[in-house]
């Protein structure tokens, strides 16, 4: 392999985030992948407004928060599940192809890392509750920074630690968003596109497109 540092987004490149709302798909009824998706994407939304006011609240905050939008938004949700899915959140599903290629990645020699908007607690439980605490080597938290991706200091939070420049790191992302912040810093970013979405951001391109992970090995 041509590098040997492998930095992983957690959310939407790991972990399923709509896994939490699958769970309780019966309980939520017909609209719950629209609540899902207001859910992420408010989610998303909040962590860009409090970094660009520099007013911080840290991602586990947030994550209710946009839940409770999503609910508003979403009348035929019943609120009497928020805390079932509150508390799926914290053990959410990884991708099947996940654990076998983080294992490879081990097995050839990489060093395996997160870096994500996620709270340190919230990535800890995520990360147990799927098995993957015996590869994964190192845990990035934009809780250290007090902003979130795609502030280019939540990534130099990989190459201070590793004492690399960014372009000896491979940087893996489902959020097209986080693969542009990630190749305007310099590394060398794969986006990781599950659900084949068109590009954007033409001026900052990853490296490299797959369909899921199972490319990284290979890549």
């Amino acid at each position: 392999m041509p590098f040997s540092h492998f930095v992983f987004d957690a959310y939407g490149t790991l972990f399923d985030v709509h896994a939490a709302v699958r769970r309780h798909a019966e309980e939520i009824g017909p609209d719950g992948q629209l609540l899902s998706e207001i859910w992420r994407a408010k989610q998303l939304e909040y962590s860009w407004v409090r970094t660009l006011m520099g007013a911080y609240q840290d991602f586990w905050a947030l994550t209710e928060q946009a839940l409770d939008h999503a609910f508003a938004r979403v009348p035929s949700a019943d609120r009497a599940i928020r805390q079932k899915l509150l508390d799926a959140y914290w053990t959410l599903d990884c991708y099947p192809e996940v654990p076998a290629v983080l294992r490879g990645l081990k097995a050839a020699g990489a060093r395996v890392a997160i870096l994500s908007n996620g709270s340190p607690d919230m990535l800890t439980s995520a990360v147990k509750s799927a098995a993957l605490d015996a590869v994964i080597d190192e845990i990035f938290s934009v809780d250290l920074t007090r902003r979130f991706k795609t502030d280019p200091s939540v990534y130099d939070l990989v190459t201070t630690h590793w004492r690399l420049y960014p372009d000896a790191v491979s940087f893996q992302s489902s959020n097209r968003w986080d693969i542009a912040g990630a190749t305007r810093f310099g590394f060398r970013s794969v986006w990781i596109n599950r659900n084949k979405m068109p590009d954007e951001y033409l001026d900052l391109p990853p490296a490299l497109i797959l369909p899921s992970l199972d490319g990284v090995l290979q890549s």
